[in-house]
């Protein structure tokens, strides 16, 4: 068996935590700030009148030209956090993990191409941070001796770290692109951003089952339920250890770990661990902001 799933949420906020810390902490004020507070005052030039605006070009009121909102967020690209013009984000959960499927007041956005889903897909399984991501689950499973087939020592932490590796990697491109682009639907989360805190969970909780197609209308989500269910399978019955007796063996038998019971409990895992994310990337933004808030 896998790691509990409260190793999974264990590991999703304790780790980016510390790439949090790292971000919020106060900096040292630069040699330049200090030489101006030691310099003494200077008189200000006078301000130059603004020029008058020719013919068929009206003046813009004052404070228009400001493109940050009252919170201190510089507004985002095509309705989205750190956005970019292809439709997805270039965010981080926890300034660490990459949330790139993720938009903020999305509003009308267009559907991502085939092409999109498969390169934004590829840009967060391969992202540097999965090194450590991965790196921390294979030794939650060491701990527990999760899948004893595997046994103990580098070797079996090796072989534990490529499944996780490989596991996250097939489920999300069978979630995120795969069956998208099959399906037509959109693998995006849009965030809702207002409401209650129940009102919020419920929906961000409701996307497990329901998404968007490419054409705008909610549909059921056959890409996260069917997708997780195909990743599980071809995980557990293809690298996952298959002991047992053999001619000659001396040691304890082990129970072999391809068995449709334990694809069922991997398939229950990611679909509980994906929606566990949801709602964190729902929250996300609003966690963000106070962060920024708060370290200036």
């Amino acid at each position: 068996m896998r790691p509990s799933h409260f190793a999974h949420v264990f590991l999703l906020i304790s780790i980016p935590a510390a790439f949090c810390a790292a971000q919020t902490a106060p900096q040292p004020a630069t040699r330049e700030a200090s030489q101006s507070a030691q310099s003494p005052a200077q008189t200000p030039e006078p301000t130059p009148l603004p020029a008058k605006p020719s013919a068929g070009q009206s003046a813009q009121p004052a404070g228009q030209n400001q493109t940050q909102d009252k919170s201190g967020d510089s507004p985002s690209t095509s309705g989205t956090s750190s956005g970019t013009s292809s439709g997805t984000s270039n965010d981080r959960l926890f300034f660490a993990l990459p949330n790139f499927l993720t938009l903020e007041n999305a509003g009308q956005v267009p559907p991502l191409t085939t092409g999109q889903k498969y390169k934004v897909v590829a840009r967060g399984s391969f992202d540097p941070i999965e090194i450590v991501w991965y790196g921390a689950l294979a030794s939650v499973c060491q701990a527990e001796n999760c899948e004893p087939g595997y046994g103990q020592g580098w070797a079996a932490y090796a072989k534990r770290y490529g499944a996780y590796a490989a596991d996250g990697t097939i489920e999300n491109f069978f979630v995120g692109a795969i069956f998208p682009s099959m399906l037509r639907q959109d693998p995006r989360y849009f965030q809702l951003g207002h409401g209650s805190f129940f009102g919020r969970t419920e929906y961000a909780v409701s996307r497990i089952f329901v998404t968007r197609t490419d054409s705008g209308h909610s549909q059921f989500n056959y890409s996260e339920i069917v997708g997780a269910a195909v990743a599980s399978v071809i995980s557990t019955y293809s690298y996952h250890p298959h002991p047992g007796y053999r001619p000659g063996q001396t040691a304890p038998y082990v129970a072999s770990d391809r068995t449709w019971k334990n694809a069922a409990s991997v398939w229950g895992s990611q679909v509980g661990y994906d929606t566990l994310t949801l709602v964190v990337k729902e929250f996300w933004p609003d966690i963000r902001r106070r962060l920024k808030k708060h370290s200036r």
